[in-house]
C-alpha cells in the first residue's frame, strides 16, 4: 500500500501525523510512505530523518494526494485540498463533522472513505485516539486561561494563585471527561479553587476522590452553570458527545452574569463549541470579546505544543496505521469494531449516525 504524510496546511499546525520509526515499521512491512517536505518541520523532525528511514520525500502537496491509497493527517482535509481527495481513497485523521455541514458535505462527494480519529472505540469502550490530544487540550486551557487573565491581555488582572491575604482565581470546568480531568489536575497545582460540573454522578464520585482540596465537584444542571458562571474568573468548556456536536451550556444572555474581563476557553469548539458566542479562532488571533468576556477558542489547541502532541498522538494513531496498511481498511475493520466505528463516511455514505442526525442526511451502515 502507498500511504501519504503531508504537511499540516491548517493555521499554527505543528504536528505531523507520523514519526520516522511509523515509516520505517511500515517499510519493513513493504509499503511505501511519502513524506511531504517540511511535514515533521513543526515538531522538530527533519526530512532527513524520514528519508533515513525509508520515506520518498515528496517536493508537492498535491503529489501526496495524488498518488497515496491511504492518507494519514492530523486536522481535518481545509477546502484547498477537497478536490485532491479521490474516490476509494481512504483519508485517516481528525475530522469533527458535526461541527461542520460544509467540509461534511465535501467529503461525500468526494467519495473517500473518511476514518475518524475521534470516534475510534478501543477495546475498553474508550477513545484512544482523542485521549492524548484531549489531555494536551486540557493541559494547556489553564495555562491559557492564567494568561489571558493577565490585565494586558484584557483580562481582569487575576493570578491563579492568588498572594496570602488575596483569594485565588475561581475556575469552573464544565465537563468532567479527559479534558475536565486535566484541566482540573493543573489549575489545582497552581492552588486555585476549581469546581468540575458534570452530569455523571459515578464520573463526579470518582474526581472527588482523586482530587486535591481545592477540587469540587456539582452536578450539572441549568440553574449550577449559571451559578458557576457568576462566580467564575475563567470558564474552561470541555464537554463531549462522541461524532456529535457539543451541547450548548451558555447562551449569548448568560454572558452578563460573568464579570466583566473574565475568560471562557471554549476546548470543545472542534465540535462546534458550548457557548452560543463560540466561534473558531486561530493561534495567530486566538481570542476575541463579547460583553466584556474574553473567548479563546483555538480549534487547534495541541498543535501549538507541537513536538509534545505529535509523539502522543502518533503513540496511538500508529498501531491502526499500520493495521489498514497491513489488512486493508475492510479486512482491518471487520476484525475490529472500534475501528469500524471510525468510518464516519463511506464512498459518499454517512455512517457515523451523530453526524446523519446533525445535518439530517440518511444514515447507512459501513459495509
Amino acid at each position: 500500500m502507498i500511504v501519504g504524510v503531508p504537511r499540516e496546511i491548517k493555521s499554527d499546525e505543528y504536528r505531523v501525523s507520523m514519526l520516522p520509526s511509523g515509516v520505517e515499521e511500515l517499510v519493513a512491512a513493504g509499503h511505501q510512505v511519502l513524506v511531504e517536505r517540511g511535514a515533521g518541520a513543526g515538531s522538530g523532525i527533519a526530512a532527513d530523518e524520514y528519508e533515513s528511514a525509508g520515506a520518498t520525500i515528496v517536493e508537492r502537496h498535491e503529489d501526496i494526494f495524488a498518488a497515496a491509497d491511504l492518507v494519514v493527517k492530523v486536522k481535518e482535509p481545509l477546502p484547498a485540498e477537497w478536490l485532491l481527495l479521490r474516490p476509494g481513497q481512504v483519508l485517516f485523521t481528525y475530522f469533527h463533522f458535526a461541527a461542520d455541514e460544509e467540509l461534511t458535505r465535501n467529503v461525500m462527494e468526494s467519495k473517500i472513505t473518511a476514518v475518524a480519529y475521534e470516534t475510534l472505540r478501543g477495546k475498553q469502550g474508550d477513545l484512544p485516539l482523542l485521549t492524548p490530544m484531549s489531555e494536551v487540550a486540557g493541559r494547556m486551557s489553564i495555562q491559557e486561561g492564567a494568561k489571558y487573565l493577565e490585565r494586558p491581555q484584557e483580562g481582569r488582572g487575576i493570578l491563579l494563585g492568588g498572594v496570602p491575604g488575596v483569594a485565588p482565581a475561581h475556575i469552573a470546568i464544565l465537563g468532567g471527561g479527559i479534558v475536565g480531568k486535566n484541566a482540573a489536575q493543573i489549575a489545582a497545582g497552581f492552588q486555585a479553587d476549581v469546581v468540575i460540573l458534570d452530569i455523571n454522578v459515578d464520573r463526579l464520585r470518582y474526581l472527588e476522590d482523586i482530587m486535591p482540596a481545592n477540587v469540587n465537584t456539582v452536578f450539572s444542571d441549568r440553574h449550577s452553570v449559571r451559578e458557576q458562571l457568576r462566580r467564575a474568573d475563567l470558564v474552561i468548556g470541555a464537554v463531549l458527545i462522541p461524532g456529535a456536536k457539543a451541547p450548548q451550556l451558555m447562551s449569548a444572555d448568560d454572558l452578563n452574569l460573568m464579570k466583566s474581563g473574565a475568560v471562557i476557553i471554549d476546548v470543545c469548539i472542534d465540535q462546534g463549541g458550548c457557548a452560543e458566542t463560540s466561534r473558531p479562532t486561530t493561534h495567530s488571533e486566538p481570542t476575541y470579546i463579547v460583553d466584556e468576556v474574553v473567548h479563546y477558542c483555538v480549534t487547534n489547541m495541541p498543535g501549538a505544543v507541537g513536538r509534545t502532541s505529535t509523539y502522543a498522538l502518533c503513540n496511538v494513531t500508529f498501531p491502526y496505521v499500520l493495521q489498514i496498511a497491513n489488512k486493508g481498511l475492510a479486512n482491518a475493520a471487520g476484525e475490529d469494531r472500534g475501528l469500524a466505528e471510525a468510518i464516519n463516511i463511506q464512498d459518499g455514505r454517512v455512517t457515523n449516525k451523530a453526524v446523519a442526525e446533525t445535518f439530517h442526511i440518511p444514515f447507512s451502515a459501513v459495509t
